[in-house]
């Protein structure tokens, strides 16, 4: 039976190493709202991962925690199994028909990792009757497992997918747990078994040979990248997890070699004469002046003025502004970014009232409010932004709040601390594609900011992120990064121009064209993203208000209180 799929793209990303908790949230918005054709691959920290009927108390053998390992409950049904580096994990989220079913669909699992084997020089490699997996050896004495599989398949759409022991320390399998429940049968991996393949090498084989199962052989890659310091030196102290250090300065050297590693080589000069297009109009008349006063008066931070937005004038003419809360010091060192890194002070407890009151001095119908990296504070600065939410609410019920917010370092449970007090419009930015990640924003991720993003959705709250083109990035990482967004269900999405603030920075690639912009508006909006603000002049808060305007954001109000729209 044909696959009625297979003239879309299979859309292959490797993510590097990624949280469990943060994969799952990705790869579970892609099921339930998505329609394209995914595969996610990767590698997970340490994890025992479990079903509900999990028999924990013989199959799990030691303390995860000592062993430096999570242990996670998952909507699953076999026993508990083991997720760790060194072992390739695949999620594929397509769509199959349901008169298959899942046990065809877990048969061309099985016979993709089958057929990747025997390409990387197993051969004996197949299915043990009774028994789900990859096996080698199967007609032998001593069959023994070498990849675990199990799916979920929903309305004709599935998640989970298999893991494949490429380097994976043995022992958390056979020493820590008894994998799957099966006490009586090894387990093994491809280095065990004498093959020297990389993890790059059997990426490469099984995304191939995906593409040839599930979409016809069209496949649309993009990889994070694949190696970096492993010091970490390029990262700033706290996400070294050293603390505040010394005040950090960008390095171009060490900018200029991220890039190099993503396959950028060259830039424009800084003295490039800018093209007309991005020439912004200041008129700094009555309406700037006096939204100026109210913020000195206030003592605020706006981002407009410390990351040195080309829209300032036109934004506040309008009367609106985006505030930045929680200081002007930032923990973390993206190579794009004006605002400095250095050690923050605490945050300021009166900073949501004084934010409140300007917004109803201003009255607001919608405000915005961004935030730097946080990541000495325990919830990365969450309740703080939480605070300033409520206080706006209170003081001023009908305004519209969108936040735009650090990832939190991945946390749900800091996470779910704002969306407790749901925010209208929850912005998070993913800044550039996935293999530009590592070089524009060291200290964060591609796989993050999507789960961010995931989590967002599942709490159901208005969901928005942008990225900057003019960095390297091509038009199919572009179009790429549209459709995961679209499929994970993200209702507004940014694009702008980067701009480079000072020679210290990243360098700027290209001008992209006015009429580029059009056109990714109009692929991002077909591809099923409610509304998409696109020009070189965009910034993450540029028409915030009839962004959220266009997908119908609403207003949540207390209970109790007047509604709006």
């Amino acid at each position: 039976m044909s696959d009625p799929h297979a003239s879309d793209p299979l859309r292959v990303r490797w993510l590097g190493r990624v949280p469990y908790r943060e994969a799952l949230a990705v790869q579970t918005a892609l099921f339930a709202n998505g329609t394209g054709q995914h595969l996610l691959l990767l590698e997970h920290p340490h994890v025992f991962t479990h079903g509900a009927r999990s028999d924990l108390s013989v199959n799990l053998r030691c303390e995860p925690a000592a062993v430096g390992a999570e242990l996670v409950a998952v909507k699953r049904g076999g026993d508990i199994t083991y997720h760790g580096p060194g072992q390739l994990v695949g999620y594929p989220i397509v769509d199959v028909d349901n008169r298959l079913g899942a046990s065809a669909h877990v048969c061309n699992v099985e016979g993709l990792i089958i057929d990747a084997l025997a390409e990387l020089g197993l051969s004996n490699a197949g299915r043990l009757d009774g028994f789900a997996g990859v096996w080698l050896d199967v007609d032998g004495p001593a069959p023994r497992k070498i990849c675990a599989i199990g799916v979920r398949l929903s309305r004709g759409r599935t998640m989970h997918g298999f893991a494949l022991n490429v380097t994976t320390d043995m022992r958390y399998l056979r020493e820590h747990i008894v994998p799957c429940g099966i006490a009586d049968k090894p387990v093994t991996s491809l280095a065990e078994e004498g093959i020297g393949a990389t993890m790059r090498d059997v990426v490469e084989i099984v995304a191939r040979l995906a593409g040839e199962t599930w979409s016809g052989g069209v496949v649309e890659r993009q990889d994070v990248a694949w190696k970096h310091a492993g010091d970490g030196r390029d990262l700033s102290a706290f996400s070294r997890g050293e603390g505040p250090g010394e005040p950090v300065k960008l390095v171009s050297e060490r900018a200029t070699a991220r890039l190099e590693a993503a396959g950028v080589t060259s830039g424009l000069s800084i003295e490039t004469r800018k093209p007309e297009w991005l020439r912004p109009k200041v008129e700094l008349g009555d309406g700037v002046t006096s939204l100026r006063k109210t913020i000195r008066e206030l003592g605020l931070v706006t981002v407009c003025e410390d990351a040195g937005c080309p829209n300032l004038s036109d934004c506040w003419a309008d009367g609106t502004a985006t505030f930045m809360v929680l200081g002007e010091r930032c923990t973390r060192a993206c190579g794009f970014c004006l605002v400095d890194t250095d050690k923050p002070l605490e945050p300021a407890s009166d900073e949501p009232a004084r934010v409140a009151e300007a917004i109803d001095r201003m009255a607001l119908d919608h405000a915005v409010l961004t935030m730097v990296a946080r990541d000495d504070l325990a919830d990365g600065g969450m309740s703080h932004v939480a605070a300033c939410v409520e206080a706006i609410r209170e003081r001023r019920p009908g305004t519209r709040v969108e936040t735009l917010i650090s990832d939190a370092k991945g946390d749900d449970a800091a996470l779910d601390v704002l969306f407790r007090v749901r925010p209208d419009v929850l912005n998070h930015n993913v800044e550039t594609v996935a293999r530009l990640q590592r070089a524009v924003r060291p200290s964060a991720g591609y796989a993050r900011s999507l789960s961010v993003l995931a989590r967002a959705k599942r709490a159901e709250l208005t969901t928005k992120t942008g990225f900057m083109v003019g960095l390297g990035e091509t038009d199919e990482e572009i179009v790429g990064c549209l459709a995961d967004l679209a499929d994970l269900g993200v209702d507004i999405v940014t694009i702008g121009q980067y701009l480079r603030p000072t020679s210290h920075h990243l360098p700027i690639v290209r001008y992209a064209e006015p009429a580029e912009f059009v056109r990714w508006k109009a692929v991002g909006e077909a591809l099923g993203i409610g509304h998409v603000e696109a020009s070189p002049l965009t910034r993450s808060s540029y028409h915030a208000k009839s962004a959220a305007d266009a997908v119908d954001a609403p207003v949540a109000v207390p209970v109790g209180s007047v509604s709006f729209t």
